[in-house]
């Protein structure tokens, strides 16, 4: 009996264990968020912004690069010679979105955004996303919401 009951605690353990893993407790996973404080800093025209082959504006690396989506400066991430990072601390412009991977870091709130979640960065998220890949991302835009809801989709 006893080795039954320490057999199930020992399943249950593993099944845990299992489950946080699965919903990222022990695999390094980031929940994004869905709200911001800063997303008033955000540029007016994020549409027109440079290609993602842009290199870094101070020491021209060509990748591991940032657009700054408060100026749409383009510079090196903190893996390369920080310069994005740099740019936050001298400026105070805390939005940025990774051409590496198009995730949006918000440094003030030391977090990554949710580009589907937060509707002020679909228009610069979508445009990064046509430019890197030649085609729009597989999320509904607000233009295809828009289009959806008026055609009863």
């Amino acid at each position: 009996m006893a080795n039954q009951a320490s057999s199930s605690s020992t399943t249950l353990e593993v099944l845990i264990e299992d489950e946080e893993f699965l919903y990222g407790a022990e695999s390094g996973w980031v929940e994004a968020r869905t709200s911001c404080d800063h997303l008033a800093s955000l540029s007016s025209d994020l549409v027109h912004i440079p290609t993602p082959e842009t290199p870094c504006n101070r020491c021209h690396n060509p990748s591991e690069n940032w657009l700054c989506l408060c100026c749409k400066e383009v510079l090196c991430s903190r893996f390369v010679n920080k310069h994005m990072l740099e740019h936050y601390q001298k400026v105070n412009h805390c939005l940025a979105l990774s051409y590496s991977d198009l995730s949006i870091w918000c440094f003030s709130c030391d977090a990554y955004l949710d580009a589907q979640a937060i509707l002020q960065l679909h228009s610069v998220y979508e445009t990064a996303y046509i430019l890197k890949f030649g085609q729009a991302p597989p999320f509904p835009t607000t233009d295809n919401q828009a289009e959806a809801s008026t055609s009863g989709n």
